[in-house]
């Protein structure tokens, strides 16, 4: 396996050169002038709950990277973060923040819902943007997304970090070399158990103090402020007791296959080399948990590809790991299986196959690197290494999940139209829904 290894670390150098050579439309010289003679990259973040003050972190500690704006409905989550970025400015509307000359980029760190309205916006701005995972609430938000990227020439880079992580550009390596044989299986899978409360049955009640509920709810329906709905548990120092259970309704996100799934799966249409299934079929349902949540304790999708099927399950029931993991990926060829997680690799050869064993621990931060990658790009002008356009399909890969589930159909997809072909019940969640005046 020497001669592989070194084969492997050559083909990270040429990815990274290959990335690199995508180019958008100003060249380096060109926005080196928009952003000034310090080259200090101005970022402005919208959302600046759990997720958007880590990413704020992650910005802080790049030396050619400035916070100055940032944004949030919620005021205790506004002012924390503020108290940690001195001059900043803040505003309870993200518009305040696209509104600004001095605002190079913009991190899109709100629920899932807003992920859509909030780069739209900030790419007619004239702002680069990081939109963390998944991409859109719907696949045709996904593709007006796309669309406003490269109108505007905007750097986009989706927040599905793996990709920037040692350990899955190996395992794609080793894919996409073939040394597993034909794969003609793929599985991913999320286990934990919740039962049988999950999150709770909380009555719906008046916002608490220092919320904007309706501009929170923004392009979804308009409902009752719910504490489940709205995900947000915070105690006198301001930690987290409870966050994100917004995942959980269909009116802001898509369960645990668009938080997770996405994740994994981005990473198997990476390696197998392909953008979206042909057919998906989808079963489970919310069987025992005694929660108010509306999507599945329990999943099973099967994606059918030309040469492949792959699956991802998830369950909230049942604990019980695969191989001692609670998720992860598994290539299954020919030749061996490959078992990839965000902190390890393990190749396992096939009785009689001349593959050897391989293990492989790692420690490292990836959402730094996917940081700096942004960064980088916006310097450069080059396609980042989940541009907007990769996060889309990878996104619709988990929401065609979702749409067999929702429809109860085994769907049929046209990748190239991006519609279901044989079901209107299942095209109809395609488009989805969005208040005015959010509409895309």
């Amino acid at each position: 396996m020497a001669e592989k290894s070194s084969s492997r670390r050559n083909f990270i150098k040429t990815l990274t050169a290959g990335t690199a050579g995508l180019t958008l439309g100003l060249n380096a010289r060109s926005y080196g002038n928009i952003l000034g003679s310090n080259d200090r990259i101005r970022v402005g973040i919208i959302g600046v709950g759990r997720q958007g003050r880590g990413l704020m972190g992650n910005f802080l500690d790049e030396s050619d990277a400035e916070v100055v704006a940032l944004s949030d409905v919620y005021k205790p989550n506004l002012d924390f973060a503020a108290a940690q970025v001195p001059g900043a400015d803040t505003s309870n509307d993200f518009r305040n923040i696209l509104d600004r000359n001095d605002v190079d980029a913009v991190v899109v760190a709100t629920p899932d819902h807003w992920h859509g309205p909030n780069t739209i916006l900030a790419c007619q701005a004239g702002k680069d943007v990081y939109v963390e995972k998944p991409l859109s609430r719907y696949i045709e938000e996904g593709r007006k997304m796309v669309e406003a990227a490269r109108q505007n020439n905007r750097v986009v880079q989706v927040g599905t970090m793996q990709r920037s992580g040692r350990v899955f550009q190996e395992a794609v390596e080793i894919v996409q070399s073939g040394d597993l044989g034909p794969i003609s299986f793929v599985r991913t899978w999320n286990y934990g158990n919740d039962y049988p409360e999950g999150i709770g049955n909380p009555g719906n009640s008046a916002p608490p103090e220092g919320l904007d509920w309706d501009m929170w709810l923004g392009p979804a329906q308009k409902r009752p402020f719910n504490i489940n709905r709205f995900g947000v548990v915070l105690n006198e120092k301001m930690e987290y007791q409870r966050w994100a259970s917004f995942r959980w309704f269909w009116d802001y996100a898509g369960g645990m296959m668009t938080d997770w799934g996405v994740h994994l799966l981005d990473i198997v249409n990476w390696a197998m080399e392909v953008e979206a299934p042909e057919t998906v079929t989808s079963v489970g349902g919310k069987f025992y948990l005694q929660d108010n949540r509306e999507t599945p304790d329990t999943l099973s999708a099967s994606y059918q590809y030309p040469n492949f099927v792959c699956t991802y399950e998830n369950r909230v029931l049942n604990s019980k790991p695969i191989d001692e993991k609670g998720y992860g990926i598994l290539f299954h060829g020919t030749e061996g299986t490959l078992f990839v997680d965000r902190g390890s690799l393990r190749l396992t050869p096939e009785p009689g196959s001349k593959l050897e064993a391989l293990n492989m621990e790692v420690e490292e931060n990836a959402r730094a690197k996917h940081v700096r990658n942004f960064l980088d790009c916006i310097k450069s002008r080059n396609k980042p290494i989940c541009d907007v356009e990769v996060g889309h399909h990878s996104t619709v890969t988990a929401h065609l999940g979702n749409i067999a589930f929702r429809s109860k159909e085994r769907i049929e997809w046209d990748r190239e139209q991006e519609r279901v072909t044989n079901s209107k019940k299942a095209n109809e969640l395609v488009s989805g829904f969005h208040r005015e005046p959010w509409t895309v």
